[in-house]
């Protein structure tokens, strides 16, 4: 029974990122911009994978030195979404654009992140507040 709860809920924390994530590339997708609903959810699913594997193998491991390198593979999605992001940044005649994009990546993979970690409330504020100042300010 214990293992079945398990898989529940780490199949729920990977829906709750997408449609957390997703909610985000709505926005963005509304103002027609190079990153959308599908960009979105996907970093926000794969950041929670991450995370529940990073929790995992330090579970599985137990010993001092496991929680350590686990740790670290959840803190290479920020690097890694870094990356992504930076591919989303344009210079065109003194203007750069992109640079929104980039930032809700990488915020759409803390929001992964954290819902992979069981933080949904935190995750889901997170998520209000990043819309909000997307579609408003």
């Amino acid at each position: 029974m214990r293992g079945e709860v398990i898989i529940f809920e780490y199949a729920l924390r990977l829906f709750l990122s997408a449609i957390l994530g997703g909610i985000v590339g709505t926005e963005r997708e509304k103002r027609d911009k190079a990153a959308g609903i599908r960009t979105y959810a996907l970093v926000a699913v794969t950041s929670c994978l991450i995370m529940l594997t990073s929790y995992n193998l330090a579970m599985d491991l137990g010993d001092e030195k496991a929680y350590a390198d686990a740790a670290r593979i959840a803190a290479q999605v920020v690097s890694g979404v870094g990356f992504l992001g930076a591919g989303t940044i344009l210079k065109n005649d003194n203007k750069i654009r992109g640079l929104t994009t980039a930032a809700g990546l990488w915020s759409v993979a803390g929001i992964g992140l954290a819902v992979g970690m069981g933080y949904y409330f935190i995750a889901i504020i997170t998520t209000l507040i990043i819309v909000v100042t997307l579609a408003f300010i």
